[in-house]
């Protein structure tokens, strides 16, 4: 510690703090405009100078630490003076037109002239003579640049450099003057700028703006804390309503994002909500003309109950099954499967984390005791020494995490990428181990091969936590690294090479994503990766653990909620007499002791005719399932189809009854993010119309069928979920209301949380290790079939569409479907970038553009699955996993034709 004194106060800071920092903490005001704390400390400014006794010259506060004995000035006449002289050389180089600039009432120069009494330059500046050298950059559909008043204070550069880690805007020189590189004019799209609006957050003044900002004036709106709706990554934002509607989205300080947000955040959370399509009133389907009609909500829901009761008195309680949303706030899901349960009778309840990371759920649970991401987002992003990145992209499908890993690599932290993809990070990868797609158990064998020959394992955690090590020893020695080479199609030494990093490293997590869980071993390939973390000692540590990416932004959530055939709230066993007559006792009725079907056996026993009434609330299977038509066929077949959502999705065109709801921003609720922290969502808006909350719709369709339950609030159903889920005991809206960051499990109501999993040692007592044989893929190329595909997301759109496609930004930047080729497989069917090519599979055939690189390896391709114009899930195989049930996506044959 240093002890000094500012304008007379003692003060004691740590060494190496600056002056700018002390000051601050202590409530004293120094102006600055181009420091922004962990951003830019650049001093270009000049405005933070102070004075220090026995230093003739000013001293810049934002660049200058603290010295013992140093007794600082922050403000004095001189001090004025000077600041006024800044302020007046800024403005001889900036477009003063205020009144009709989208920063005013905002800007921080504006704000430091009015403060500082300064009304105008007293002389031009060099800047006029090359205003025309310097075009206004307009053409991005989210941001534009305006050269004459940017005052060059880097903030954009650094925040794009430092925290987005994306280098796309860039410093440069025209003549003897800095420039600003924006990449927002007519090339925007070649850019590599993936306009997450960042650089617009930190702008001091309008040199950099969203375009909505220049549709309201900062004292005309109001701003609402909530959760962004996309991704599990679980940012927060502020959601900016002016006379009853959404204008704009503001980044907020969560602990997953801190402050950044990325395109689909800041760009396409709101105008899904005030999409002119939303369904306002309740239809019902005409079954002899198949015409819907609108009807009021009490016919609606005393025909939907009555034919629900029909259905359950002529074929029995296990006929029907209900569907809950990822996308839904905790709140609605639990009212879903509790609806399934006391007025269906069945446990045939599912979500979509079934098609996603069931997988996870389950693999985990069997190993650790407990299906969920070990550690914190931060923890795994910041001081780590290597990170495993396994079969996860997340600068698409997690892009505020990637931005994350970014910095950390920029940071010097190692990076493994294992994907048969050349994604953005693998261009960052110390070692890119590009495997053949479905080879994951294999690969991972093949690492604790060379960990245990090596010996680079952990034997004081294996002995005390560990149990099955010695079966896993047996079959990791037939994965020698030749062999894996072989079978992944990788270099064996470039494999060992990674098991060292990983192994040797101090702090070093395994994140992965769908990549592993969606095939046909996927809950074995979860296992494998517990296997790995657990023989190196990485369970329970800060900066290690076994962290599964969740793909939406409840499907954590949806999970712990109990939107599962198998499993009560907190992943209680439906077939546990003890815990179901908790629930019994809880709920007032006889509950069904079986587990019930999951979701992707649901539709074939549609088909069969055993399933014959479904309810889905929010997901739309028709895009998000595999093999399409076999989805159609199961909907055909079903007696009474209720669904409830946003949109007239590719699902609810089934629909016998469709009942429509209210989006995130017109509820409230929480969402529980992908390392299980429960954030709340608020109400922003009220919509013209006649949607209705989840719960509400819930509630009215339980007392319709005979089950008395009360009206709750949010809140109060958060109050029922905390009785009865061991794992949320502790969580209330009262503690997150009043700013409490609660990560499951939380059991008591002065708990603060649990962030890192397994610290005391596993759940289960000890970590299983569970010895997997690589297995191919249920569907491998041949003859006819001689491609591989995979699926995947993209940074621009979210799951099934239906929100992101709302936003004509994000359509603009990208709109249409595509399918990546190798360029020797692309140069042999003469197929150029940008042509059409046929794709077929044995179970259809469509079209999309395509997009000729070295992204995928010969033999193999690779297409998104949000678009309509190329509904890859057509052709996708449902080959399912033996635990999890969830489909193989990961690897299905096609064939390809230039069309």
């Amino acid at each position: 510690m240093i002890s000094f004194s500012i304008n007379g106060s003692r003060c004691q800071a740590e060494e190496g703090t600056t002056i700018l920092e002390a000051a601050r903490a202590r409530g004293i005001s120094i102006p600055t405009l181009c420091y922004l704390k962990g951003v830019s400390d650049i001093g270009s400014c000049r405005m933070c100078m102070v004075e220090a006794k026995g230093f003739d010259m000013l001293l810049p506060a934002c660049r200058t630490k603290a010295a013992d004995g140093m007794e600082i000035t922050t403000e004095s006449e001189r001090l004025t003076d000077y600041r006024k002289n800044m302020l007046k050389l800024i403005l001889s180089n900036h477009n003063q037109d205020c009144m009709s600039c989208p920063a005013n009432g905002t800007c921080e120069l504006q704000k430091l002239c009015n403060e500082y009494g300064v009304e105008r330059a007293e002389h031009k500046g060099n800047r006029v003579k090359i205003e025309k050298k310097l075009p206004l950059l307009d053409d991005n559909p989210y941001i534009s640049y305006d050269p004459s008043k940017c005052i060059h204070c880097q903030r954009c550069i650094n925040v794009c450099h430092r925290i987005a880690c994306n280098g796309a805007i860039k410093s440069g020189r025209l003549g003897n003057f800095h420039i600003v590189e924006a990449p927002f004019g007519e090339n925007y799209k070649e850019t590599g700028c993936e306009s997450c609006g960042n650089c617009a957050s930190v702008c001091p003044t309008g040199a950099i703006v969203l375009k909505r900002e220049k549709n309201y004036r900062e004292w005309e709106v109001k701003k609402v804390r909530t959760t962004c709706p996309h991704c599990a990554t679980g940012c927060q934002l502020d959601l900016v309503v002016k006379e009853g509607r959404i204008v704009n989205v503001e980044s907020a300080d969560g602990p997953a994002n801190h402050r950044r947000l990325c395109v689909k955040g800041r760009n396409g959370s709101f105008d899904f909500v005030h999409a002119a399509d939303r369904l306002k009133k309740p239809l019902i389907k005409d079954r002899s003309t198949g015409m819907f009609r609108e009807a009021t909500w009490e016919e609606a829901i005393s025909y939907t109950a009555k034919r629900f009761l029909e259905i359950r008195e002529k074929y029995g309680c296990d006929s029907l099954a209900g569907f809950a949303c990822s996308r839904s706030s905790n709140e609605d899901v639990y009212m879903v499967q509790k609806m399934v349960r006391t007025c269906f009778g069945t446990n045939t309840t599912d979500n979509c984390a079934r098609v996603c990371h069931s997988a996870s759920v389950a693999g985990l649970a069997k190993t650790l005791g407990s299906g969920a991401m070990t550690n914190p987002i931060y923890d795994i992003t910041h001081d780590v020494d290597a990170i495993l990145l396994v079969g996860s992209n997340p600068e698409e499908a997690h892009p505020v995490i990637g931005m994350q890993i970014r910095k950390a690599v920029k940071n010097g932290t190692k990076l493994i990428v294992v994907d048969p993809r050349n994604i953005g990070l693998s261009g960052q990868a110390d070692i890119h181990l590009k495997l053949r797609p479905g080879t994951n158990v294999a690969f991972a064998n093949g690492m604790m091969h060379v960990m245990i020959e090596e010996d680079l394992i952990d034997h004081e955690y294996i002995e005390k936590y560990v149990e099955g090590f010695e079966e896993l020893k047996k079959l990791v020695a037939e994965y020698t690294p030749e062999r894996v080479g072989e079978i992944c199609h990788i270099d064996p030494d470039m494999l060992r090479e990674a098991a060292r990093m990983y192994a040797c490293a101090k702090k070093a997590p395994i994140i992965y994503c769908l990549g592993v869980t969606e095939h046909s071993t996927g809950t074995e390939g979860v296992m494998s990766l517990s296997n790995m973390a657990a023989i190196c000692g990485k369970i329970g540590r800060s900066g290690c653990g076994v962290n599964p990416l969740r793909g939406q932004n409840n499907v954590q959530g949806a999970c712990d909620m109990g939107a599962m055939s198998t499993d009560y709230p907190g992943y209680q066993k439906v077939d546990n007499e003890a815990v179901r007559k908790k629930f019994e006792k809880a709920w007032g009725v006889p509950l069904n002791p079986k587990p019930g079907l999951r979701a992707t056996e649901v539709f074939p026993a549609a088909i069969e005719g055993k399933i014959k009434g479904l309810y889905i609330c929010g997901e739309d299977p028709m895009v998000s399932d595999p093999d399409t038509h076999h989805i159609i066929k199961a909907m055909e077949s079903l007696e009474f189809l209720v669904v409830q959502d946003l949109f007239m999705t590719k699902t609810a065109e089934y629909a016998d009854v469709i009942l429509p709801a209210k989006s995130f921003a017109e509820k409230e609720g929480t969402f529980t993010n992908t390392e299980r922290r429960v954030q709340r969502i608020r109400t922003a808006v009220t919509l013209d119309g006649e949607m209705r909350s989840d719960t509400d719709i819930l509630i009215d369709l339980m007392n319709a069928m005979g089950y008395p339950q009360p009206y709750l609030t949010p809140a109060q159903i958060m109050d029922e979920i905390a009785e009865l889920t061991p794992s949320y005991h502790g969580i209330s809206y009262e503690r997150l209301d009043a700013g409490e960051l609660l990560q499951w499990p939380c059991p008591e109501k002065d708990h603060p949380g649990t962030p890192i999993m397994h610290a005391a040692g596993p759940v289960r007592g000890k970590v299983l290790l569970y010895p997997a044989r690589f297995k191919e893929a249920q569907e491998l190329p041949d003859e006819e079939y001689p491609f591989i595909l995979m699926t995947g997301r993209i940074l621009y759109h979210y799951n099934a569409f239906s929100q992101t496609s709302r936003s004509p930004g994000l359509m603009d930047l990208a709109g249409e479907g595509f399918i990546e080729l190798n360029f020797r497989d692309a140069e042999r069917m003469g197929v150029r970038s940008g042509d059409m090519v046929r794709v077929s599979s044995r179970r259809g055939t469509i079209t999309a553009r395509a997009r000729v690189g070295r992204k995928v390896s010969a033999g193999e391709t690779w297409m998104p699955f949000h678009f309509p114009d190329s509904p890859v899930n057509m052709i996708t195989n449902a080959a399912l996993d033996e635990f999890a049930r969830i489909p193989e996506y990961k690897v299905c044959a096609v064939k390809l034709e230039k069309a």
